[in-house]
């Protein structure tokens, strides 16, 4: 077992403004669905308004979701029937319910957040119908806690990331094969997160788990103007960005992996994972909207990334192609 630091029962001072990026990410993706940049029957069951935000902002998720599914469904290819998800920091992310709409099997899928967030998550899905039969398996009970959920595959966690030996406790309730192959994600979730805990995370990843891809949606690039303009807005909200130093470009995106004994780690700003979605889907997304300022909008995807990390061979060969 890694000698790990662990954290105090008490939220430490920035976790409360940390916790409440889930609610504004949520918004921001109600909006941008219901203007209609992608599809997702859910997000309006954990969030009930939203205001309209700049087109910059609702291209931004559009792609940000697009982006990571593109990986999603690479690994899902690659992992067959055996396939595992844990998703990171999820909040109120759907991605469990659009994936089986689509039809698809998981060996297992679980979502870990604060405590307080996944409280939040497990009070939703048992008080709505449509979410609570997405994920009831036939013959297989549901199991509530006020902070935990496990239905079938479906897992719904709440344990702080820094803690990793209450993780991997959490993880085998959760009944997750450490022998299968396992998709991580991890959407704007390790740059509120020290970077020795990080590492200590990534580490114990890499010797847990032989099969392993992890995608990071997170920012670059920070440490030019703009950059330091979206950290100052970030700090007056109370997000100290404990982990920032690993967002200074795709190369130190890159890096925490190669460092954490990764097979090996690719990387794109949000520019090229724009450019490589279809044509004619981004035609039709950027009629949604007028955008006056189309430099803005290059600005805000130069400063954003996808990262994918990968233990043993399965994955290696994953890219935007």
């Amino acid at each position: 077992m890694l000698n790990v630091r662990q954290p105090s029962l008490e939220l430490q001072m920035d976790d409360e403004a940390v916790i409440a990026t889930n609610d504004d990410a949520s918004e921001c993706k109600r909006g941008a669905v219901q203007l209609g940049y992608w599809e997702d029957r859910y997000v309006t069951q954990f969030i009930k308004t939203s205001h309209r935000r700049a087109p910059e902002i609702n291209r931004g998720y559009y792609a940000r979701v697009k982006g990571v599914e593109r990986f999603i469904h690479k690994f899902l290819e690659r992992a067959g029937d055996k396939a595992q998800i844990i998703n990171l920091g999820a909040g109120f992310d759907t991605l469990y319910w659009r994936l089986k709409d689509q039809e698809v099997r998981l060996s297992s899928f679980v979502e870990i957040d604060f405590p307080s967030v996944t409280s939040r998550k497990c009070y939703f899905i048992k008080r709505n119908k449509q979410l609570l039969q997405r994920i009831h398996e036939k013959d297989q009970e549901v199991k509530l806690s006020p902070t935990d959920l496990h239905a079938g595959p479906y897992h719904c966690i709440g344990v702080d990331l820094r803690n990793i030996g209450e993780l991997e406790n959490k993880l085998h309730q959760a009944e997750i094969n450490f022998s299968h192959p396992t998709l991580f994600i991890s959407e704007c979730v390790l740059v509120y997160i020290e970077n020795d805990c990080v590492n200590r995370l990534l580490t114990w990843i890499q010797t847990k788990f032989p099969s392993a891809l992890f995608v990071v949606y997170e920012m670059c690039n920070m440490n030019d103007t703009f950059g330091h303009v979206m950290l100052e807005n970030m700090r007056a909200r109370g997000c100290t960005l404990a982990g920032i130093s690993s967002c200074k470009s795709l190369e130190t995106q890159r890096q925490r992996f190669e460092e954490n004994n990764w097979t090996g780690s690719k990387s794109w700003d949000m520019v090229e994972i724009y450019k490589s979605i279809p044509n004619d889907e981004r035609e039709r997304i950027e009629k949604l909207e007028f955008l006056d300022e189309q430099e803005l909008l290059v600005q805000l995807f130069q400063h954003y990334c996808v990262c994918i990390g990968w233990v043993g061979n399965q994955f290696s060969d994953c890219d935007l192609d």
